[in-house]
C-alpha cells in the first residue's frame, strides 16, 4: 500500500495500525498519535514537524529525508528503524526504546536523550556534541567517528561501546565510564582502593 501526498496536518491519528505501508510526501505537521503502531513502513520526504507521538511504535521502519523539526516523541518505540538524511532537531524525546536504530551522520547535537534505550544503535558519524545521554542505555552501540564533545554520559550504560572510536573532548563521564575509557586505552585499573 502506498500513501502519497496526503495532507494530515493537525490530525489526531489515535492508535492507528499500519504494516508495510509506504508514505511519500505526507504532511504530518502538528498531528498527534497515542499508541499507534507502524511496522515495516517507509516514510519518504514526510513532515513530522511539531507533531506529538505518545507511546507510538515505529518498528523496523525507514525514514528517508523526513523532517522532525520541533516534534515530540514521548515513550516511543523505534526498534530497528533507520533514519537517512532526516532533520532531527530540535526534537523532544522523553524516554522510549530506540534499540538497534541506525542514525548515521545525523545532527543530534544538544538533544536531551536522558534515559533513552539506544542499545545496539548505530550512531556512527553522528553529531552528538553537548547532547544529554544521562542514564541512557548505550550498551553495544556503534560510535565510530561520532562527535561526543561536551556530551553528558554520566550514568549511561556503556558495556561493549568502543569509546576510542568516538571524538571525546570535555565529555562528561562518571567513574564507571572513566574506568571503561581507561581500560580501552590499555590501562590496568585497580578499583579496590
Amino acid at each position: 500500500m502506498n500513501v502519497r501526498g496526503e495532507d494530515w496536518y493537525a490530525e489526531d491519528l489515535g492508535a492507528v495500525r499500519h504494516v508495510g505501508v509506504t508514505f511519500d510526501d505526507v504532511d504530518l505537521t502538528e498531528c498527534t498519535s497515542n499508541g499507534a503502531h507502524f511496522e515495516d513502513c517507509v516514510f519518504r520526504g514526510c513532515k513530522f514537524n511539531a507533531s506529538t507521538h505518545t507511546a507510538t511504535a515505529f518498528v523496523a521502519s525507514t525514514f528517508q529525508g523526513c523532517s522532525f523539526f520541533d516534534a515530540t516523541l514521548d515513550g516511543c518505540k523505534l526498534t530497528g528503524s533507520v533514519f537517512e538524511g532526516c532533520t532531527m532537531r530540535p526534537l523532544k524525546v522523553v524516554g522510549g526504546v530506540w534499540r538497534g536504530v541506525t542514525i548515521r551522520g545525523a545532527n543530534l547535537a544538544r538533544l536531551d536523550l536522558t534515559g533513552l534505550d539506544l542499545r545496539e544503535a548505530d550512531l556512527s558519524l553522528s553529531q552528538l556534541s553537548e547532547a544529554i545521554l544521562r542514564d541512557s542505555r548505550l550498551d553495544g552501540a556503534t560510535v565510530r567517528e561520532t562527535d561526543l564533545s561536551g556530551a553528558d554520559l554520566r550514568g549511561a550504560g556503556l558495556s561493549g561501546v568502543d569509546l576510542t572510536a568516538a571524538r571525546l573532548q570535555a565529555t562528561r563521564l562518571d567513574l564507571t565510564g572513566a574506568v571503561l575509557l581507561a581500560e580501552l586505552h590499555g590501562a590496568d585499573v585497580d578499583t579496590s582502593g
